[in-house]
């Protein structure tokens, strides 16, 4: 899984390197208060569901990831591949509406590569 910020890789998770037991504990943590509900930017959910909490921890994950905030960057981040092991990619894009923030479920991310054409006649 990756987190991909303004198009650049910021953070990758590794599903098959098992999760310590302190750590799949912590995660346990955030469900139990994810359940007494969470705020996002459409309103409050008072019985989140899982996609609900992929969408709140991502929005931690991104912030976290942009504050420097490394132990929330790897916690949220281990929750989003322990808890939704189908998703390969949190993308949030900055926008002048505010960042748009999008779970990508369906494609692994690929590097970009840019590609310069020129005339190989020298003609401009």
């Amino acid at each position: 899984m990756v987190v991909v910020i303004d198009g650049l890789s910021q953070l990758e998770y590794d599903r098959t390197k098992p999760l310590p037991h302190k750590q799949q504990l912590a995660l346990d943590r955030m469900d139990l208060k994810m359940d007494q509900g969470i705020q996002l930017p459409a309103g409050r959910q008072d019985s989140p569901n899982s996609l609900q909490r992929a969408q709140f921890v991502a929005l931690q994950l991104i912030q976290a990831v942009e504050d420097g905030n490394e132990p929330m960057a790897a916690a949220t981040c281990a929750y989003l591949a322990e808890r939704i092991p189908e998703l390969q990619q949190i993308m949030a894009e900055h926008k002048p509406t505010g960042m748009h923030l999008d779970l990508v479920f369906d494609r692994p991310f690929m590097n970009e590569m840019k590609i310069e054409f020129f005339d190989p006649s020298g003609a401009q």
